[in-house]
């Protein structure tokens, strides 16, 4: 082989590695974008996360709307989790505040995440939550009881959105997933 040859096959092979380098980076990162473009965009009911500052310069519109509240677990987890309230009525703009009521009814201490969705998804830009259990894992005793609450506001550029402007109900579901902590 010449050394021409090699030059070219060693050329090429440093290509071919850099283009392996690159799309396994862009498999890693995709999740974390994705995750990004739907908390932005609102994309597959993704609801966004608001300050309280944020919060205290929403205007209250006069028209209400009725929010349903949805509460489940993974197959297997060992617990019982659900609204205290299955639905609320609350005006556009106003902060209000939901409740869900968690129970351990394992023997053995348990951590929970919880994933959540709006729909309809098109609702999800525009439902913004202020606290949430959430946002951080959840762990519970042996038969401890827990009420978690969700601090939230509908934002009122919904009414001037020609796909949610004649919405009357969103839905806010949760469902927990029990957490593997090493230990």
């Amino acid at each position: 082989m010449t050394a021409l040859a090699i030059a070219n096959n060693r050329r090429v092979g440093v290509i071919a590695l850099l283009i392996a380098a690159a799309m396994l980076g862009l498999g890693y990162a995709a999740v974390p974008l994705y995750r990004m473009f739907c908390q932005v965009t609102g994309l597959g009911g993704t609801t966004q996360q608001a300050t309280q500052a944020e919060a205290d310069v929403v205007a209250v519109s006069t028209r209400m709307m009725s929010i349903r509240f949805d509460g489940n677990v993974e197959r297997g987890m060992n617990w019982s989790f659900r609204p205290e309230h299955s639905t609320d009525n609350v005006a556009v703009g106003a902060r209000d505040m939901a409740v869900f009521l968690a129970r351990n009814d394992s023997d053995q201490p348990v951590t929970g995440t919880a994933t959540f969705n709006v729909s309809p998804t098109q609702a999800g830009k525009y439902f913004n939550k202020i606290q949430c259990f959430c946002f951080t894992d959840q762990t519970l005793e042996p038969g401890q009881e827990m009420r978690m609450p969700v601090l939230y506001f509908v934002d009122p550029a919904i009414l001037d959105d020609p796909d949610t402007k004649d919405l009357e109900q969103i839905t806010l579901s949760y469902t927990f997933y029990q957490h593997d902590v090493a230990g």
